[in-house]
């Protein structure tokens, strides 16, 4: 990593640098509001690609100040609520507080404290997420207590920095609680300790530095998420697992947006009898991945992607291919010209605005396929994919503010499996695209629905299919974790085989903003799992009441 930074410098000294802009965090219910003004606006955004997030601010901006979409008032209010959140790339003057305190705190309505001058600006803002509820399959009490500062700005206008600092107690509703005894990890998040009997204690610092090499060449480094596609789940790459550091260089020009991603992933994080990840050295792996996205039309999107997943070390130790550094597309006649040690996996994603308001949406992701053996229909374990297909419609049904989505996602057994820890499609213990890992069918359907100015409404139902392992010894292809050199059968393996498991997932969510990013949510949550071995049977109704600052709601749909 010490080379690729003197990489990073060498680049940048190489150009006349231009000025920079941060990233939104991803948050699905901000990102949701962005992407409808995207999909209602006559044509595609030039600013943003969708299909691969977090989105720059600036082009945030450039999207929310087009006038096709601003048909309501509550558009107008969160265009508003976006462009104030920006404000740096729109204008101070236009997000100040009628009233500050003391003269210094809030004299905007999106910061607490701030500095704006020529050469450098400082937004500086607390994050607070506090949440209890009820949990009738528990016998503890469901809590959140995370609390936090948040800190971005510029310095002369080049260079860009963002950062957040959370520390985090929590006592997450059962099913959370079984994924973290099950796989030694808290969903979403790193390392971590036990609180209490049944809590969980983690620190969360996420943070990268932003600049651009030319007018058309971003670069960011740094300790954070990214997504990969226009759906709620994604296929390729998803924000399910932990932060990773990353090296991302992104190139937009006319119609084209191409991404190169150079990331450092844990293999694993041995997870410790005293309840935490242990505090030995994690063993690492690397990522490097392309996506090229192309505005066909201007409402047909074209994303190609592609992935590979290696290590050049051994338990002890990592070491970087530098053949990965190559920016050209097509990773695969690299790792064929490296002996073909490694994991390559080639996707593709699509958005079709087909009308004002409807969007169609799909991804597939092809991790290993025999032409001779799929025509053979003898279910052999090597033809690996995911697919999915969904569609979106704003102003449903002529109903301003009411959207709705319905998404389709399968998988075959065993896709995202390698032959070891340091080639699966996984981090820190959690796959790196669908919660659910592999082998299994899946619907999702959301509503979304803004009655008044401050108040969003939202329901998703989730129906799955999969099939897990009856044994910790019998690899049927669900875990992405296990070795797939260790699969159970050769031939005849199908969708959902193993123990097999039905679940509903009900999210009934209302927003209030009170003040300017702060919340007041609450939420029921209903998940009913069926399986076939009993002891994993369960039913769960979670109700909860929290309030947010500067924070996403945290998502558990899994």
């Amino acid at each position: 990593m010490k080379k690729i930074i003197l990489l990073i410098g060498l680049f940048i000294s190489a150009f006349a640098v231009t000025a920079q802009s941060i990233y939104a965090p991803l948050n699905a219910d901000y990102y949701h509001l962005i992407d409808r003004a995207d999909v209602l606006n006559k044509n595609f955004s030039e600013s943003v690609h969708t299909s691969f997030k977090p989105y720059r601010a600036v082009d945030i901006v450039a999207t929310i100040d087009s006038a096709d979409f601003l048909n309501s008032a509550q558009d107008q209010f969160n265009a508003k609520f976006i462009k104030t959140d920006h404000w740096e790339y729109w204008g101070e003057d236009s997000a100040r507080s009628k009233k500050s305190f003391l003269k210094k705190i809030y004299r905007t309505r999106a910061d607490f404290l701030h500095v704006n001058t020529k050469d450098f600006k400082l937004r500086v803002n607390p994050i607070l997420y506090l949440s209890g509820g009820r949990d009738s399959n528990s016998g503890s009490t469901p809590f959140i207590n995370t609390r936090g500062v948040q800190i971005r700005g510029s310095i002369d206008d080049k260079i860009g920095f963002y950062s957040t600092i959370e520390e985090s107690q929590a006592v997450f509703p059962k099913y959370v609680q079984d994924y973290t005894t099950d796989r030694g990890v808290v969903p979403n998040e790193a390392f971590w300790k036990k609180y209490g009997e049944h809590g969980v204690d983690f620190f969360t610092a996420r943070g990268y530095f932003t600049f651009n090499a030319s007018k058309h060449i971003a670069l960011q480094f740094g300790y954070d998420k990214n997504f990969v596609g226009n759906g709620y789940r994604s296929m390729l790459l998803s924000d399910f697992s932990a932060p990773s550091t990353f090296l991302k260089i992104q190139t937009k020009v006319w119609r084209i947006q191409y991404t190169n991603l150079y990331t450092e992933l844990i293999a694993d994080a041995p997870y410790s009898s005293f309840g935490s990840n242990g505090t030995e050295e994690f063993p690492k792996k690397f990522m490097t991945s392309h996506h090229l996205s192309i505005n066909i039309t201007d409402n047909l999107n074209i994303g190609v992607f592609e992935a590979i997943i290696f290590n050049r070390g051994d338990s002890t130790g990592s070491a970087f291919e530098w053949n990965y550094l190559n920016p050209i597309i097509f990773y695969r006649s690299i790792e064929q010209y490296t002996g073909s040690p490694d994991n390559a996996l080639f996707g593709i994603d699509w958005k079709w605005n087909i009308a004002k308001g409807v969007q169609f949406y799909g991804q597939g992701l092809l991790d290993e396929m025999v032409i001779s053996e799929l025509k053979a229909g003898n279910g052999w374990w090597g033809n690996k994919f995911s697919v999915q297909l969904g569609g979106k419609y704003y102003n449903a049904f002529g109903i301003k503010n009411l959207d709705l989505q319905a998404e389709y996602n399968v998988s075959r057994p065993f896709t995202y499996s390698h032959e070891s820890i340091f080639t699966n499609f996984a981090h820190y213990r959690q796959p790196l695209a669908h919660p659910l890992g592999a082998n299994f069918k899946e619907g999702v359907f959301i509503a979304r629905y803004q009655p008044i100015l401050k108040l969003y409404l939202s329901s998703k139902f989730i129906i799955s299919q999969y099939g897990t392992d009856p044994g910790p010894n019998i690899n049927l292809g669900a875990d992405v974790l296990k070795d797939y050199t260790t699969r159970t059968q050769e031939y005849n393996n199908e969708i959902g085989q193993g123990v097999s498991n039905d679940q509903l997932y009900l999210d009934l969510t209302a927003s209030y903003m009170l003040k300017h990013n702060l919340f007041i949510d609450l939420r029921h949550v209903y998940r009913d799992r069926t399986s076939g071995l009993a002891e994993l049977s369960s039913t769960t109704n979670f109700t909860s009441i929290a309030i947010r600052l500067n924070v996403a709601a945290r998502e558990q749909s899994f």
